[in-house]
């Protein structure tokens, strides 16, 4: 089975499993597990942040930022379209007691300006603008990539109006591999940053949240509300350790994405915006989404359907180029029988 559903599926690697294996442990609780204070200061480094800390998933990151950033009863400022609003359980009212200001096209449209008119002044019938969330690489544009310019300007925005703003960075590795860049060109420009060791960089469980000292001291204790305080939690870290070490074999699936976008968009009756194409990320749009997903799955491909014309497929090192030409094929035949 070729499986293009998430790059969540990858699997750890014989180094990893190895690390894992050897991981020297303690209780991070007590914030005495070397290999996850390794980590942590390795991540911090790498992002250009003061601090950080492991958590058990990219949501229990992003939620524990909106905890540590606001007061019960904010305004965080998120699009309509962000993972934070539509994936995450609306675990923000749950857990911070916040309400989303939900903004059509922030991240895609005048990001700016966006803010500017979803920005709230001081007045009695109204919640207090504390927040802004951005993601980048955007999972719902199509793995687009936010430039580092565009990001510059709304930390701008956000420090003028008094904001904080957090990056949900989940694939910022990604748009950093894919612009050539350090990745710091993208995370200098937000208060904090969540970013997943478990989808591309192939870890098996994780993610980092990183900020100033004051703020992980503070996500800390909210992450150790939520349950994610793990004790001997090096096992996991060393894993994470070694994906910090080849975050440059994302560039290959960008070039299997690029390459499976090229072919299904010669293909008639499949539709697909190769201008959105940058990551590892190829949406293409079908008359009958969950129809189409299920003649892949006959012919041996897992996708994902979005929408009910719409199709995501996701890169990873699961998959190699020589599965992507087969998918290529089998998407040709499914769309020969069904046009």
């Amino acid at each position: 089975m070729i499986d293009l559903r998430s790059d969540t599926i990858t699997k750890p690697t014989q180094e990893m499993r190895e690390a894992m294996a050897k991981a020297i442990v303690g209780d991070d609780v007590y914030g005495e597990d070397p290999t996850v204070n390794e980590l942590e200061k390795t991540a911090a480094e790498l992002v250009g942040k003061e601090s950080a800390l492991f958590v058990a998933s990219g949501t229990m990151g992003n939620q524990v930022a909106i905890l540590s950033h606001t007061e019960r009863g904010d305004e965080v400022i998120v699009d309509t379209a962000a993972h934070i609003a539509i994936y995450e359980v609306g675990a923000p009212a749950m857990f911070a007691g916040v309400q989303l200001r939900l903004v059509d096209n922030l991240l895609l449209g005048n990001t700016i300006d966006k803010i500017k008119s979803a920005y709230r002044e001081e007045g009695i019938h109204y919640p207090v603008t504390r927040l802004v969330c951005l993601e980048n690489t955007f999972n719902s544009g199509g793995g687009t990539i936010m430039p580092a310019e565009k990001m510059r300007e709304a930390y701008q925005l956000a420090k003028d109006l008094n904001l904080k703003l957090h990056l949900d960075g989940a694939r910022i590795f990604n748009a950093a591999v894919a612009c050539q860049c350090d990745v710091k060109e993208f995370t200098k420009y937000c208060d904090s940053v969540m970013f997943c060791l478990s989808k591309g960089l192939g870890a098996p469980v994780g993610s980092i949240l990183a900020g100033d000292q004051e703020f992980i001291k503070k996500a800390r204790k909210y992450r150790k509300a939520m349950g994610g305080g793990m004790r001997q939690a090096g096992i996991l870290a060393a894993a994470g350790l070694v994906a910090l070490k080849s975050i440059d074999h994302l560039t290959e699936d960008h070039s299997n994405a690029r390459l499976l976008a090229e072919g299904l968009s010669q293909i008639q009756g499949i539709k697909v915006d190769l201008e959105r194409v940058q990551t590892n990320m190829v949406y293409v749009e079908v008359n009958d989404a969950a129809a189409f997903i299920s003649e892949l799955e006959k012919n041996g491909v897992k996708a994902n359907a979005v929408a009910a014309n719409a199709v995501r497929f996701v890169t990873s090192r699961e998959v190699t180029r020589e599965d992507i030409e087969k998918v290529i094929q089998i998407v040709s035949r499914i769309a020969a029988t069904t046009n």
